[in-house]
């Protein structure tokens, strides 16, 4: 991964308090993963941002090498790497993610 690339992502990561690098959209995921987590989060209720992969092929290999996880779409919490969509789901389910959610948004 390139400097520049690694600084791009950076900023992106800490830039926003909740950020999901996904296929596709918010508004039109392209790929049952990313609709999972975007599902979930709006189901919090919490403000998130996107970042549509297939939009940039650099990025969307980037952001793999980056957290040294294999998949899309990826999940940043107060510019941690949290996960994928299984994690959420399971985070989700035992009442994790809303609290880890609640305290990024708080501080």
């Amino acid at each position: 991964m390139t400097p520049e690339l690694k600084e791009k992502i950076d900023n992106l990561v800490k830039q926003n308090k909740i950020l999901v690098f996904m296929k596709g959209t918010k508004l039109m995921p392209q790929c049952g993963f990313s609709n999972n987590v975007v599902q979930i989060l709006n189901t919090l209720g919490v403000p998130f941002e996107t970042v549509n992969v297939l939009d940039d092929p650099e990025i969307r290999q980037g952001i793999k090498e980056y957290s040294n996880w294999p998949t899309i779409p990826q999940v940043y919490i107060d510019g941690e790497f949290v996960g994928g969509s299984d994690i959420l789901i399971e985070m989700y389910q035992k009442g994790e993610l809303q609290e880890k959610v609640t305290v990024a948004l708080a501080s």
